[in-house]
């Protein structure tokens, strides 16, 4: 889906009113669903949430953690739910050597690619496999308000550009619960990118908070000087627009498709005409480019991102307390 303009422009005004009475049904039914009682793991669990839906960076802060507790010596092992794929009930340990993001999902991909990974909308069913298989430590992509699986490290992420974005509950704003009871869970804040918007006045004084930018993947560099027709199919496209331009890179064209969007062959031959026509080279992001057909993928130039920390001896003193002991 794409998100609606009104969630993000709080001049917009009139539909998120007049939907309102609804995001109150939303806060509590999540309030509801998180009193359920979790079932709780032997080893630590961290979760990278937030409290909307939409693209706040979750997948790229998890892939990130994952590197660093795993390089701390731990097998960590990361839990999700394969949003977009067809994997169905149950719990499916994800080989990329056999699945794809038709089955498990785009996210689950990238995941598996860092740390073994299992897709399981039951959490705590998919903790006991992976602790099964070893796991010293459990993170989740996602999952913020599901109480499946007690959380030791509740992570609030935020985009730093666009905050929470009106304040408001779906479907009148693109929260799941109230930014005040996100935040009264969680262990920390990450924001991810430029603060634009001033979010830690939404946020309780005493809960830590952790700053990143996003940082375009080495291999751009090879790109500058040739004309890039880039698309991608996330939360926010311009988020990637944005940071090839930042890298130095020429955009010559923008298209941007829902998130976890399906390319179909109609799209994907209109994109090659038209990179033709504009003398570009296609670009995608590796979230992107899992869900392209094996055809197309080396027509395609893929540029990842990662995370460079503002406090580097904070987030260590964070992973070093999630390493060795329980939120």
């Amino acid at each position: 889906m794409r998100a609606p303009g009104y969630w993000y422009d709080r001049e917009r005004r009139l539909p998120a009113a007049l939907l309102a009475p609804f995001g109150a049904l939303t806060a509590r039914a999540t309030a509801h669903r998180l009193r359920r009682p979790g079932g709780r793991a032997p080893v630590p669990v961290v979760c990278c949430g937030n409290a909307g839906v939409g693209g706040a960076g979750k997948t790229t802060l998890a892939l990130d953690l994952a590197q660093r507790l795993g390089a701390r010596g731990l097998a960590v092992h990361c839990l999700t739910r394969g949003y977009g794929g067809r994997a169905g009930a149950g719990v499916l340990h994800v080989d990329p050597t056999v699945h794809d993001a038709a089955t498990v999902g785009d996210e689950a991909l990238l995941l598996a690619a860092a740390a073994p990974c299992w897709v399981a909308a039951d959490r705590a069913a998919g903790a006991r496999a992976a602790l099964a298989a070893g796991a010293q430590l459990l993170l989740m992509d996602d999952g913020l308000q599901n109480p499946g699986l007690v959380q030791d490290w509740p992570l609030l992420v935020i985009d730093g550009a666009v905050g929470f974005g009106n304040g408001r509950l779906l479907p009148a704003g693109p929260l799941r619960e109230p930014v005040a009871a996100a935040a009264g869970r969680a262990a920390a804040a990450i924001v991810i990118g430029v603060d634009r918007v001033r979010v830690r006045r939404n946020l309780p004084p005493a809960l830590p908070v952790l700053e990143a930018r996003l940082e375009m993947d080495v291999a751009a560099g090879h790109l500058r000087g040739r004309r890039l027709l880039a698309f991608a199919g996330i939360a926010r496209p311009a988020k990637f627009f944005d940071g090839l331009e930042a890298a130095g890179l020429t955009l010559v064209g923008r298209r941007s498709f829902p998130d976890h969007h399906r390319f179909r062959p109609g799209a994907l031959a209109r994109l090659l005409r038209e990179a033709e026509r504009l003398g570009a080279t296609l670009v995608t992001t590796p979230k992107d480019a899992v869900r392209l057909p094996a055809e197309l993928r080396p027509q395609t130039e893929v540029i990842g991102v990662g995370l460079r920390w503002t406090d580097a001896p904070a987030l260590d003193a964070l992973l070093d307390r999630m390493a060795t002991r329980r939120g």
